[in-house]
């Protein structure tokens, strides 16, 4: 980490630090989030994906606070979030082939393996799952926040449980506020959604959660890959409850956009511009440009605008089931009160 990049300065207070400054560089800020974490604490910090609420993998006491916090039920599991190839050895007993050829190819970045958890995992984090989710994130601040902490580091999205997931340190302030220990801001993220997670304790693998890695990529790496129904196993891997990262106003999935009813604001979140966008009282585009990659990244941040923004209700498009537009609209769907198609 380069000592120019500077430290955008977000602290949460509870009744110490408020107000205070950690040193003018994000080397700073890292530095004494390490220390949060070594004794205990929760610390918010991005990564490519989406920003992470962190505790030492290892402190039952810290990994419950996660839980309390974010109001997350017991069955849904962590991701464990390491900073190097040795910390692998602290949170897996075994990785087998499939599990090293995709982790050669695609760590550090959005890409999270379940492979045999180590007897060092206690069953909180995994939901009393025999696998351990494991990742290594592409974001150069989270990797320098996990070797400092020298510990592998507990990590769901930084939210209140099934709502829209942060991609800035904003969201995190504005949604768990005084709840968290320390907020290092890195600006925002740069995939958007959260990792791709792929079980490798079957046989074919298993696609548990589309993300930042597209299926098709995976499949030119390891082949055949499982993708399993929509409601089935649904406790195996975070992101897979029926009803997630939901925005409080009501969202409506459809295929093809339609004039909005008079008797309601409507707001509309659509892949490409509309020739009818001027009928809604509010319109968030997440590619002009058809770019699945933009839209990704834009697709937490337009939600929680158009939450805030006091329609009654949102119209929401698919995008393309491609690539990236597989995980774009799987949250989606699962955010949705109606789906119409």
């Amino acid at each position: 980490m380069q000592d120019e990049i500077q430290y955008r300065r977000i602290l949460v207070p509870r009744g110490r630090d408020t107000g205070r400054d950690f040193g003018e560089t994000l080397m700073d800020a890292v530095a004494h989030a390490a220390r949060i974490i070594s004794s205990g604490g929760l610390v918010a910090f991005p990564t490519e994906t989406v920003y992470g609420l962190g505790a030492d993998a290892f402190n039952q006491g810290a990994v419950a606070r996660i839980f309390a916090v974010k109001k997350r039920p017991r069955f849904d599991p962590l991701i464990v979030h390491i900073a190097s190839m040795d910390q692998l050895d602290q949170v897996a007993a075994d990785v087998p082939d499939v599990a090293r050829r995709l982790i050669e190819a695609f760590w550090p970045g959005p890409l999270t393996v379940i492979v045999q958890k180590n007897r060092n995992i206690s069953d909180l984090v995994t939901a009393g799952l025999p696998g351990v989710g494991v990742r290594m994130p592409g974001n150069q601040i989270a990797r320098e926040l996990i070797g400092a902490a020298k510990t592998p580091v507990s990590a769901p999205s930084a939210n209140s449980f099934g709502s829209i997931s942060p991609t800035c340190a904003e969201h995190v302030r504005a949604d768990l506020g005084e709840m968290v220990d320390f907020i290092v801001d890195g600006g925002p993220c740069e995939v958007g959604v959260e990792s791709t997670i792929v079980s490798c304790m079957d046989s074919p693998p298993v696609l548990l959660r589309p993300g930042g890695i597209a299926l098709e990529d995976i499949e030119r790496c390891i082949g055949e890959v499982r993708i399993p129904e929509r409601n089935e196993l649904k406790h195996a891997a975070p992101g897979r409850s029926s009803r997630h990262y939901a925005p409080r106003t009501p969202l409506v999935l459809v295929d093809t956009i339609r004039p909005p009813s008079p008797e309601k604001r409507t707001g509309l979140l659509t892949f490409r511009t509309s020739p009818i966008e001027s009928a809604f009282a509010r319109v968030e585009t997440l590619s002009r440009s058809g770019d699945l990659s933009e839209a990704a990244c834009n697709l937490f941040s337009a939600l929680k605008r158009l939450d805030a923004s006091g329609v009654d209700m949102i119209v929401a498009t698919r995008v393309p089931d491609t690539g990236l537009g597989r995980a774009i609209n799987d949250r989606l769907m699962r955010a949705a009160q109606t789906v119409i198609q």
